[in-house]
């Protein structure tokens, strides 16, 4: 089971030049399609004066959701050269735009290509690629004097603790990697098949 994904964790910009137009590209983390929205909104506005924004995103763990689109651009020339260059690292939750500014000559097909994945790979060069463990939050609900057996278990599956509320009883939110949650399960069964009262809440 895949239990951990490569994004990048800034935002970073690329330049290339070609017969007078200009390519700028603009790596950026995202979690959503909104947030992919806001982003080419906010650059949209930022770059008003350019020709074309192109872009390309990926999404998801296992990288699921992806879109590659030319924004006018001849058809495969803009958006999936971008989408290259984030498949080539192994990176999701990214969103990558090329804003151009037309310089007068036009660079045909083979050109475009060249200079949206030169761009693109530009920027994500400059970006810090972080690895992120793919996690659950589980809930323990028990009495007091499970406190130790608890805590055996967060300290033998590397658990993160999140949150503790000890007012009705004892309540822990754990952070779980999804690798570790059937083996987490399977614990919890032996010991309440041992006596012991430690319960998932849904």
């Amino acid at each position: 089971m895949q239990d951990s994904f490569l994004t990048i964790s800034n935002s970073t910009e690329g330049l290339y030049k070609e017969k007078g137009s200009k390519f700028i590209a603009i790596a950026h983390p995202v979690t959503s399609v909104e947030a992919v929205k806001e982003k080419l909104e906010a650059l949209r506005k930022e770059y008003y004066d350019a020709r074309h924004h192109c872009y390309a995103y990926i999404l998801g763990y296992e990288g699921a959701e992806t879109r590659a689109n030319d924004d006018g651009e001849p058809n495969h020339s803009a958006g999936d050269p971008i989408l290259g260059q984030i498949k080539s690292k192994n990176l999701t939750n990214t969103l990558v735009v090329v804003v151009r500014y037309f310089g007068g000559t036009k660079l045909g097909v083979s050109g475009l290509i060249n200079a949206y994945k030169t761009a693109a790979f530009e920027a994500l060069e400059e970006a810090d690629i972080v690895k992120r463990e793919i996690t659950e939050s589980v809930i323990l609900r028990f009495p007091y004097d499970e406190m130790n057996e608890v805590m055996k278990l967060v300290k033998d599956l590397e658990l993160k603790i999140k949150g503790q509320d000890y007012d009705t009883g004892c309540v822990m939110t754990l952070e779980v990697i999804v690798s570790k949650m059937a083996i987490m399960h399977e614990k919890l069964t032996l010991l309440n098949d041992l006596g012991h009262n430690i319960k998932i809440s849904e």
